[in-house]
């Protein structure tokens, strides 16, 4: 199986970094750094997926892909 796409952005209103998996909504985590922010929503994640089974609840497939732009220089 894959795994879930997570996206790291920096929030200068929390003074630190925000993780989230948007398949998993809402699964998100903060940290200070990329890898702190990484290694708790690998936690939040793993509570997520437990607490959704023991519910009986759906887990979604990972579909989620960003869509990645290339800026083009045009003359």
């Amino acid at each position: 199986m894959r795994d879930y796409h997570i996206n790291i952005f920096y929030s200068d209103e929390d003074e630190g970094y925000i993780a989230d998996i948007p398949d998993l909504e809402p699964c998100s985590a903060f940290g200070k750094t990329p890898d702190d922010a990484l290694h708790e929503v690998e936690i939040a994640k793993d509570a997520w997926l437990e607490a959704a089974k023991a519910e009986g609840k759906p887990v979604p497939a990972p579909r989620y892909r960003p869509a990645i732009y290339q800026a083009v220089a045009i003359d």
